[in-house]
């Protein structure tokens, strides 16, 4: 980019020539309107600059700027680095002084690739920047932004960033909730009114984030071998058909002991990770079966309180196969106090709060 103050005698004297071509650095007032800094001056606004410095009415030398062999307008650059970063899931919005904003097409969950993101912004001078990746997003939400600071950037920065963000597409994206089929197991005792209250909380749940809940199956209570029969038997019907979510309501990751696990045991099943680095969350397990998915919630988490399996859930959901590895980073920005709620979809945000 070349740049140069131009003064109004300069203006005056040579008519709209020394700005042929030109980008305001810095905004200026042209009777009541504001021109902003980054704006290309047309024939039209040219012509009213000389207009107003020849009146008197402009007396201050403009900054501008004058595009090199290469180099691209801000717009043009923020709107190619958005379309290189954004995944099928977004829609890309209109540039407004360099920033083109990124919306979810539907609800979902937010998807980033961090360690792609960051290679892009080591590209001076390139920002995309974007809400937390497993973030519960709604339909027209914006999630994520693409900008440059300078208003007129090399073109080969931009090549760069677009090459980087190729290597690894999508770097964002949202993805949809899928129509999962979803069933319950209260695999505990529980008291009295719980077993009503765990049902039409799990169906709230699941059934807002798009999922099909086909009801909760409560274990009666017997001696440890009988429940770990019923629940064997239970469990094999599920993962037959197969179901791909079962919310296991009452059995805490700290109890091995629990018939629940034994079942899992005798029909080869896996159990993931016990316990989510996260506060509440500590008592919540995943495990496969199969193509069906396990998440076990302890009693606080079945309906009452804002935990863990809430940031969980959603991603479920989407049909992300969801690791051991997933959860152990959920550890950065696990304090899920209530000032952690613009991370959780909206069932959860009137939820009880941990202290």
């Amino acid at each position: 980019m070349r740049s140069q103050r131009v003064s109004p005698d300069q203006i005056a004297s040579g008519g709209d020539g020394p700005l042929a071509g030109a980008v305001l650095l810095a905004p200026i007032r042209l009777g009541e309107r504001t021109i902003p800094k980054g704006t290309r001056l047309d024939p039209a606004l040219g012509a009213a600059i000389v207009r107003a410095v020849r009146d008197g009415a402009l007396t201050a030398p403009l900054r501008l700027g004058w595009a090199e062999a290469g180099d691209l307008h801000e717009d043009d650059a923020a709107l190619t680095l958005a379309r290189a970063v954004a995944g099928p899931g977004l829609v890309i919005g209109p540039p407004r002084q360099s920033r083109v904003d990124l919306t979810a097409r539907t609800d979902g969950v937010l998807r980033v690739n961090v360690e792609a993101l960051a290679r892009i912004n080591r590209v001076d001078p390139l920002e995309v920047f974007s809400l937390f990746h497993g973030q519960s997003v709604r339909a027209g939400q914006p999630v994520a932004s693409a900008k440059v600071a300078p208003h007129l950037v090399p073109g080969a920065a931009v090549a760069a960033g677009a090459a980087v963000a190729q290597a690894a597409t999508p770097v964002v994206d949202v993805v949809p909730y899928l129509p999962l089929e979803v069933a319950a197991i209260a695999a505990e005792p529980l008291a009295d009114g719980a077993l009503t209250r765990f049902d039409a909380a799990a169906r709230a749940k699941v059934t807002s984030l798009g999922g099909c809940f086909t009801g909760t199956t409560l274990v009666p209570e017997e001696d440890v071998a009988a429940a770990a029969a019923h629940l064997t038997a239970l469990l094999t019907r599920l993962a037959a058909r197969p179901v791909a979510l079962v919310l296991v309501g009452g059995v805490s990751a700290g109890d091995p002991l629990s018939p629940m696990f034994e079942a899992l045991d005798a029909l080869g099943g896996t159990v993931l990770r016990r316990g989510v680095p996260a506060h509440p969350g500590s008592m919540i397990w995943l495990a496969r079966l199969g193509e069906t998915t396990l998440l076990g919630l302890p009693q606080c988490g079945m309906f009452s309180m804002a935990t863990a399996a809430d940031l969980v859930l959603p991603r479920l959901l989407t049909g992300e196969r969801v690791t051991a590895d997933t959860l152990a980073d959920l550890g950065h920005g696990g304090m899920l106090g209530r000032e952690m709620r613009f991370r959780f979809p909206d069932y959860a945000r009137d939820l009880e709060a941990p202290e």
